[in-house]
């Protein structure tokens, strides 16, 4: 246990923490916007959840420090590419400090606006407008009103927990 921000109660350690949200599978996106010169920019991530349906509102968290918030923050606008069970090279990949990213996979541009398009590699897409961005700790917590969503069918997500990449197992019980 470490002490919180305000002195008063204590908190888990970082190590328990990860233990703990490890335990908690998650489906893996690939978040991704343009910066100021329309280069893209993207990271993995698995916290992107839901917020509201009215609006359509969904959240992600990145790292503060990262060229992809700063894009998102830029451009007011980001896509979040839900990937596919056969995606996890992408995860990977978007995952790692690998400079030219998008150099390695197809991807296109959305329409009116929208960000990247991983279209090999995701199930889902959904085309997002900043509507509030709040820093917390190492990360930032960006909400998107969603205004355009692709469903790719057929594709089952892709999985991670317990420090595993799993694909969707389509059993029905």
């Amino acid at each position: 246990m470490t002490t919180s921000s305000t002195g008063a109660i204590p908190v888990a350690a970082a190590a328990d923490f990860r233990a703990l949200m490890s335990g908690f599978p998650t489906g893996v996106s690939v978040v991704a916007s343009y910066a100021p010169d329309g280069e893209p920019r993207g990271m993995t991530c698995s916290a992107v959840c839901s917020v509201t349906l009215e609006p359509p509102t969904l959240l992600t968290c990145l790292r503060t420090e990262t060229r992809t918030l700063s894009a998102v923050l830029d451009s007011r606008r980001f896509t979040v590419n839900l990937l596919h069970g056969r995606a996890r090279a992408t995860a990977e990949l978007f995952g790692s400090g690998a400079a030219d990213r998008f150099g390695q996979v197809r991807w296109t541009r959305g329409p009116n606006g929208g960000g990247p398009q991983l279209v090999d590699d995701a199930h889902a897409i959904a085309d997002c407008r900043v509507s509030a961005a709040h820093q917390v700790g190492s990360h930032t917590v960006v909400y998107g009103e969603v205004v355009r969503i692709v469903l790719l069918p057929g594709r089952g997500p892709l999985l991670y927990g317990m420090r595993e990449y799993a694909a969707w197992p389509l059993l029905h019980l």
